[in-house]
């Protein structure tokens, strides 16, 4: 394990991780090593500089796990219920060790039976953070010679409303696109 190693956290996911240790405290918890680790270690950053390459709260992350083979997961703070198989919560070891990794970077962790794991961050497919920036420079407009920022037209804030976006997107449209609205309240 490298103790030179850091972690990049927006201050929100700092925060949260802070939470997570002060809670888990004074128990005989497996996150808790993990927890330390990344908080003493950790390079925080507003989340409009954070780079687009580095795991955040409901990123979609490439992963590996030792040398099995990559899987993708959205990495959130608790587990989600109808999203089952495509998410990796903060509260299991393996979601916990992705937050703050970049692409190409990796950490190695005890597991509860005392067996070491390596994670590694193979691709940040998408970054919460980066998607709202880009559309926040797709919706500058230029006003007497100076450009603005304005929300980009459909931009919803908070990480839970863009990945209740991104799942309603992958879970509710057929191929053709087409969005069915459900049974009427009627």
């Amino acid at each position: 394990m490298s103790n030179d190693q850091i972690f990049r956290l927006t201050t929100k996911d700092y925060t949260i991780l802070e939470v997570m240790l002060d809670r888990r405290l004074g128990r005989d918890d497996p996150l808790v090593p993990i927890l330390q680790r990344k908080l003493s270690a950790a390079i925080v950053t507003f989340r409009e500089d954070i780079p687009a390459n580095v795991v955040t709260l409901s990123s979609r992350v490439t992963y590996r796990v030792n040398d099995a083979p990559a899987e993708t997961r959205i990495v959130t703070h608790d587990e989600m219920r109808g999203l089952v198989g495509s998410v990796l919560s903060i509260t299991n070891p393996r979601g916990l060790a992705l937050l703050g990794l970049a692409e190409g970077e990796r950490m190695t962790f005890a597991r509860a039976d005392g067996s070491e794991e390596t994670i590694s961050a193979e691709n940040v497919v998408y970054q919460p953070e980066a998607s709202l920036l880009e559309k926040a420079k797709l919706g500058q407009v230029a006003e007497g010679g100076q450009a603005t920022l304005q929300p980009a037209p459909g931009t919803v804030h908070g990480s839970g409303n863009i990945l209740l976006r991104a799942a309603k997107t992958m879970f509710m449209t057929d191929s053709s696109g087409f969005d069915d609205p459900g049974p009427s309240a009627a």
